[in-house]
């Protein structure tokens, strides 16, 4: 990009032609173009290079609960546990498949913005007008614009006829620009602002134009974006975060009780053997129960939790492009939205109309004077019908068909009888357009635009079918309303007419512009999506704060902020804020005062990032949530980025973590709600998982204490096979607990071990590892055979058969940490009832069928055997609802 004294904006079009090499009559010479596009390069955007599948899926096991798992791995192998290795390879390579078929597509923005350029231009070269690929366009080309063209580069206007371009995806501004050629004397201008400029990708709606290219590529604003994309840094989850403190301290703690069980090891077999036999004993010994400590389905149990809860989200209409992002959104304590498109439906609407000197509602009946005020609308209005209904033209004249179409009026018969003779199109300057029809055996002037230019050329007005004089009075009174409408951030238009006997002679403003006669006025505004109210004041009561991030007018982004209730009536001025002051803010003074402000107006894409940041360096989770361009750098920098999926650019779903198919706000609190469960049933797996570990730690390091037998490592395996894998992936997909939404969420600094979870799972493994160690002496000191060996074969077997069912019973008390089992229907998740069901049929066969007790070590039991094991197991009910009745009471 050429450097610049000043911006273009503020530049005249001699000043910009002269600083950029060109020519206005000409263009520019091709071989210039040919050297300037050798320098900078073709007129595109460009990306990082995108991974491999391959790097992907190694990418998968940098996870550290991933290393542990690869350890443990090759642990077993050592140790000769060549099953369990293969199982654990087995789930960790499952679940890095899973994670590239998940994220191989979370790179696509770029490649997004690519598709939107504009695949060809008309441009000016050596005085001919020539079409060209828009790649080939350079710095210095004169482009031509007409209604329908894509904006091919960012260029300095130096003609405009009638010209609009809607630049909403860059901007935040629901409706077209009006753009001028000449000189904006202003510093510091917003995008919006700048009306003097076309931006890459935009799109012309209106008019012609023309304009000389200051920025190609990656210098365009466009450009500046998918800079910002390819530079934004992935935040880690939260979810991801737990689960890595998670693994640091079950690596600690693993690496604890090997140490402890072969150094207790080597103590107690002084004397029975040589050193070097009780070294190699003791330190398998110590590795297998370190393997064993080690829950190997916990990643894998996380990933299909979240694979169903991204499930169960579709059919809410929220898409997942990332598995954490599910979990994501349980915790989220900020969400900033864009407002057009996102908390607004786009689409200008009128809300009010003005007739008779009286205001009213746009749901109340055109009569008599509103009759003639719609008749206006559908005259003085460019927008084309097609045949199956839609609409096509500028958004401010389609919203006035459509509010004649509420009011049941036929459309094509008015415009068949008052056919358009001739025009006087709009311009920005006077704010005005006029169109002449035949009407009757005269003809009838039509006339629309701002309320004051109007008034000016205007000397009568109708009331209740009357034409009357209008007066100083009446005029303050109209400008009275339009003002007071104004401050609601309607847009406001006036209409009016002047009946002729003969068809003017000039089509000028002058000659047809006068003598008015003022009919009315009209209200419209892009209004607020139907729900998102409500969506607004659930997450408040969830705990989360929505904002609103705009590019449109402060007192537009005011209005609806209020209408939503992200404003409250204590709350004023003070909480909204423009760009502009924004950038006055140091980072530092920002991030002191950034609680304050709920509504930010007039933003560019670098302040959301901005924003953005501030509340992440506030430890706070933010989602944020918008479909246009302007857009993607905050959603990728965010924690959770939720695109909309029907008005949503491409790019903005390429940088996005979630997409709402419905384009509905309040599909996110349901998302919300929905990862809040993901989250929560997480964690009921993470205590089932790891109090069964725990109890097996304890029950084995016990044994090897007192010198009893020890469970075989085929029959830990077998234990940790049947009763995690099922059990666990059935708690996964829990029910929600009642009043999951009226809990604050969780944040990015609560760990899985927050809210008593981690004493339950102290208490909960203590109490499985002592009933088991229980029924063990039980079984030695009341021997049902004779001679040590059957002793300890019945021991061993009813502690496998206890170890086993006491998880699965245990299972149940995980639906709920504090709240008791029999208030929550255990038994509703039909998915969970067949895991318990067939758990434990894999359990009992081991030992019910001859045919496996060699396999596993066990022997047949006898039914009052059994009996002790059922009563043993079931136990942990009903001493485990008995604390939970003393927590809540002390809770209280």
């Amino acid at each position: 990009m050429v450097a610049e004294k000043k911006p273009f904006y503020e530049q005249s079009v001699e000043e910009v032609v002269a600083q950029l090499g060109s020519n206005l009559e000409d263009g520019l010479d091709p071989d210039t173009a040919a050297k300037r596009l050798a320098e900078n390069g073709p007129n595109q955007l460009t990306g990082q290079k995108q991974s491999t599948l391959l790097e992907k899926f190694f990418d998968q096991f940098k996870d550290l609960m991933i290393v542990v798992l690869l350890v443990a791995a090759l642990v077993s192998v050592f140790v000769g546990e060549g099953a369990d290795a293969l199982i654990i390879l087995a789930v960790v390579i499952l679940n890095a498949v899973f994670g590239v078929f998940q994220e191989a597509k979370a790179e696509e923005a770029i490649a997004s913005l690519q598709k939107m350029s504009a695949p060809n231009a008309n441009v000016r070269r050596d005085g001919q007008v020539m079409t060209i690929p828009a790649s080939q366009i350079v710095v210095g080309d004169i482009v031509l614009l007409e209604a329908g063209d894509v904006v091919p580069a960012d260029m300095r206007l130096i003609e405009s006829a009638s010209l609009q371009i809607e630049e909403s995806a860059l901007t935040g501004e629901s409706l077209p620009v009006n753009k001028v050629a000449t000189v904006i004397d202003k510093e510091d201008l917003p995008l919006g602002d700048r009306v003097n400029m076309a931006y890459m990708n935009a799109n012309v709606t209106h008019g012609r134009g023309g304009g000389v290219v200051v920025a190609t590529g990656m210098q365009t604003e466009v450009g500046k974006i998918a800079g910002m994309l390819d530079t934004a840094k992935t935040t880690k989850t939260p979810l991801q975060e737990s689960l890595n403190q998670l693994s640091k301290t079950l690596t600690g703690l693993i690496l604890v009780i090997a140490v402890v069980i072969f150094v207790v090891g080597m103590l107690r077999s002084t004397g029975t053997g040589s050193l070097s036999h009780r070294l190699v004993d003791m330190l398998l010994t110590a590795i297998s129960l370190a393997v064993a400590a080690i829950p190997e389905g916990l990643p894998a149990i996380v990933t299909v939790t979240l694979a169903l809860g991204t499930t169960r989200l579709a059919k809410r209409h929220a898409l997942m492009r990332k598995l954490p992002a599910v979990e994501t959104l349980g915790a989220t304590q900020i969400i900033g939205s864009d407002k057009t498109g996102t908390l607004t439906q786009n689409k200008m609407t009128v809300e009010k109309y003005y007739v008779d000197q009286t205001l009213a509602p746009a749901s109340q009946p055109l009569t008599g004077t509103g009759l003639v005020l719609g008749d206006i609308m559908l005259l003085n209005n460019d927008s084309q019908i097609k045949a199956d209904g839609e609409k096509l033209g500028d958004p401010t004249e389609t919203a006035l068909i459509t509010f004649n179409e509420t009011q049941g009026r036929d459309i094509q018969q008015i415009l068949a009888d008052n056919p358009r003779l001739a025009e006087v199109p709009f311009d920005s300057e006077r704010k005005l357009m006029s169109t002449v029809h035949k009407w009757q055996d005269q003809y009838v002037i039509t006339v629309k635009g701002a309320p004051d230019e109007l008034l000016e050329r205007a000397t009568k007005m109708l009331v209740k079918g009357q034409e009357e004089p209008l007066t100083a009075n009446a005029k303050k009174a109209i400008l009275q309303v339009n003002e007071d409408m104004a401050k609601q951030a309607l847009r406001v238009l006036a209409f009016a007419y002047r009946k002729v006997a003969t068809l003017p002679e000039e089509l000028t403003s002058p000659a047809v512009e006068k003598d008015l006669t003022f009919v009315g006025l009209i209200g419209m505004i892009d209004p607020e999506r139907v729900g998102v109210a409500q969506a607004v004041a659930e997450a408040k009561e969830a705990g989360i704060r929505t904002l609103m991030i705009t590019g449109d007018h402060k007192i537009t982004a005011e209005a609806i902020a209020r209408r939503l209730g992200i404003l409250d009536d204590q709350q004023g001025e003070e909480a909204i804020i423009t760009g502009a002051e924004l950038d006055a803010l140091s980072d530092e003074a920002y991030r002191k005062q950034v609680g304050q402000y709920s509504v930010y107006a007039r933003v560019a894409p670098e302040h959301k990032v901005r924003i953005v940041r501030a509340w992440q360096d506030k430890n706070k989770v933010v989602a944020m949530t918008g479909d246009g361009v302007n857009d993607a750098p905050a959603l990728k920098t965010a924690d959770i980025g939720i695109a909309m999926g029907i008005t949503g650019t491409e790019v903005s779903k390429g940088a996005s973590d979630m997409i709402l198919a419905d384009d509905n706000f309040a599909t996110i609190v349901n998302a919300v709600d929905e990862g809040r469960k993901v989250f929560s049933n997480i964690q009921k797996a993470i205590q089932y998982l790891l109090s069964a570990n725990l109890g097996e730690v304890l029950a084995l390091f016990m044994m090897t204490i007192l010198g009893w037998n020890i469970l075989a490592p085929v029959q830990i395996l077998w234990i940790n096979l049947v009763t995690d894998t099922f059990p666990a992936i059935a708690l996964g997909v829990e029910p929600g607990e009642p009043g999951i939404m009226k809990q604050k969420p969780r944040g990015r600094s609560s760990s899985f071990m927050a809210g008593g979870l981690g004493t339950a799972i102290i208490y909960q493994g203590l109490l499985e590892g002592g009933i088991t160690l229980f029924v063990y002496w039980l079984a030695l000191t009341f021997p049902e055979h004779a001679g040590s060996a059957a002793i300890h074969a019945d021991a061993l077997t009813m502690a496998f058969a206890t170890l086993g069912l006491i998880q699965l019973f245990h299972a149940f008390n995980s639906k709920s940490i504090h709240q008791s089992l029999f208030t929550i229907n255990p038994f509703k998740n039909k998915l969970f009832n067949l895991s318990i069901l067939l758990s434990a049929t894999l359990l009992a066969i081991t030992i019910l069928v001859p045919a496996f007790n060699g396999v596993f070590h066990v022997t047949n039991l006898d039914w009052h055997q059994w009996a002790i094991v059922l009563i043993a197991a079931f136990s942990i009910i009903p001493i485990v609802e008995i604390i939970k009745w003393v927590q809540r009471r002390t809770m209280k």
